[in-house]
């Protein structure tokens, strides 16, 4: 099997080879706390996720490393502290574990490594030194910038020309640094602020050098993945390739990736304009997680996804349909396989997840016709294997459907199932049929088997 992805740096799908298949590298842009993660952040978590499954099954699961940070100190995270009346480590402590929370909820594997910014600052300290004596990077009162002229290479990823950039358009506070395309890695000591010492002044860094130390501290100079959102190219990304290949003379990374940005009713969604909806949000709606993380997974990763409540529909018809399969063959013992290899190689293609959809459905429609308890076994195998790589069907299925209808309304359904088992059992096929109708008005169907009744949304 071989892996082909989008690098975004030569705009070509290209066949993966890591520098070294026993240590594969990636990094992926994590979340700012300060704040409960909208669906939209949500959306890279879940999609790098299922590239950190396909490199597991690929390689070895002790032989992926994949970082994904936490940036932990910037203005918004200053501003709520500061709101809230508390040290800002009350605020990004607060906020990492409901990420955690919420994104573990959409079945996303906790990365090797979740670095947090200000545990690196030493390393920032360092990169910027190195900067400043290359000559690549100068002090000011204002703190220190990196100086965009020096670096030839400069725009090469989002393929702007340099007299194009507008990423460091001057700010109040800037009105010392030589060009206005220069950027931040270091930002002078204001009042009420965490600061830390260093060799250009008291401060603290900026937010492009973050990323930059914290890959060379966890993974290496150059490393073989780095994605995010397409938001992320310019300026972040390009800042970072100038600030490490500068400091480094190496590449960053050998393959850039960008998911395409999520928007509501066709506009993005931001907070700042206000058309956002959290995790927490539509988890405590009822969404299950597994729903969402399917929805999310519904388009191709870097085409842009409109989010709906009719998408959410979609995706848990869809995964209704999965897991109603599984448990039709409840009392069969899934034989011990690897995932299809059609399905994987979907995957493989550029994680091409509509594909992918379209060989799990296949596994569906094998899994309900097979007749023959080998032909079951086998099916029901491939169905679960490809479902663990895809990150769903990790819950029971009577479960699943319960939570889905609601614990209160399940528990009604559950009395009427028991009334028609009784009926059944004294041969009251009038009451039994009754029974069924009222519950088929629910949108439930009942399953019988040798061991019992078991029952699921209809399709």
């Amino acid at each position: 099997m071989h892996i082909r992805l989008t690098n975004t740096l030569s705009r070509a799908k290209e066949n993966f080879t890591p520098a070294d298949p026993s240590r594969v590298t990636m990094y992926v842009c994590g979340s700012t706390v300060y704040n409960h993660p909208h669906i939209g952040n949500a959306r890279p978590a879940v999609v790098f996720d299922l590239l950190f499954r396909l490199l597991r099954a690929k390689y070895g699961e002790r032989a992926v490393l994949y970082a994904s940070n936490y940036t932990d100190i910037d203005d918004k995270i200053i501003r709520a502290a500061a709101e809230a009346g508390v040290e800002i480590d009350v605020i990004t402590d607060k906020f990492a574990r409901i990420y955690r929370e919420d994104v573990g909820a959409l079945n996303v594997l906790t990365p090797t490594f979740e670095p947090r910014a200000t545990a690196h600052v030493p390393d920032m300290i360092a990169l910027i030194e190195k900067l400043i004596a290359s000559g690549a990077a100068y002090a000011v009162p204002s703190g220190v910038y990196f100086s965009v002229a020096a670096d030839a290479d400069y725009g090469k990823l989002s393929r702007r020309a340099q007299e194009d950039m507008q990423a460091g358009a001057r700010v109040e506070g800037e009105d010392d640094k030589r060009n206005s395309s220069d950027f931040a890695l270091w930002k002078a000591s204001k009042p009420g602020e965490p600061s830390w010492d260093a060799p250009f002044g008291v401060g603290r860094p900026g937010w492009h050098i973050e990323c930059s130390a914290m890959i060379a501290a966890q993974l290496g100079e150059t490393i073989d993945i780095h994605g995010g959102g397409l938001d992320l190219i310019f300026p972040h990304h390009e800042n970072e390739i100038a600030q490490s290949e500068s400091a480094n003379h190496a590449p960053l990374a050998r393959v850039w990736m960008h998911n395409g940005m999520l928007t509501m009713e066709k506009e993005k969604m931001s907070k700042s304009i206000g058309n956002i909806v959290t995790v927490r949000e539509l988890l405590d709606a009822d969404w299950q997680g597994e729903t969402i993380r399917w929805a999310l997974l519904s388009g191709h990763y870097r085409a842009p996804l409109d989010w709906s409540d009719d998408l959410l529909k979609q995706a848990q018809a869809s995964l209704d349909r999965l897991y109603g399969a599984v448990l039709r063959l409840k009392d069969v013992q899934a034989e011990s396989v690897e995932a299809p290899s059609a399905f994987v190689a979907a995957l493989a293609d550029d994680l091409n997840t509509p594909a992918a959809i379209a060989e799990l459905s296949a596994l569906v429609t094998n899994a309900n016709n097979a007749k023959k308890p080998a032909e079951q076994a086998k099916a029901k195998g491939e169905l679960l294997a490809a479902g663990a790589l895809f990150g769903v069907l990790q819950a029971d299925p009577e479960q699943w459907f319960r939570a889905s209808f609601g614990e209160h309304a399940a528990l009604a359904i559950d009395a009427l199932v028991a009334e028609r088992v009784a009926a059944r059992a004294a041969k009251n096929w009038a009451e039994a049929d009754r029974i069924r109708d009222a519950l088929s008005e629910k949108g439930v169907e009942v399953m019988d088997s040798g061991s019992g009744s078991a029952w699921r949304r209809r399709g």
